[in-house]
């Protein structure tokens, strides 16, 4: 069951890069990055602290 699931996990990404380089689309994190908000930055910088944090100590911290 698992082995079937993971394949067709595998087989979506491949079909979906296919169409992706097919359409010509990019797919460039660092253009992303330039069409966020400020308060968007700083809610995902606040969580990736946070969830460092939790790694480092065995507990989110709030």
């Amino acid at each position: 069951m698992w082995i079937v699931l993971i394949g067709g996990l595998l087989g979506l990404g491949f079909v979906i890069d296919l169409v992706a380089k097919k359409r010509k689309i990019n797919l460039d994190p660092e253009e992303g990055i330039k069409h966020t908000s400020e308060s968007e930055r700083v809610y995902v910088e606040t969580h990736l602290h946070n969830t460092r944090q939790g790694n480092d100590t065995n507990g989110p911290t709030l």
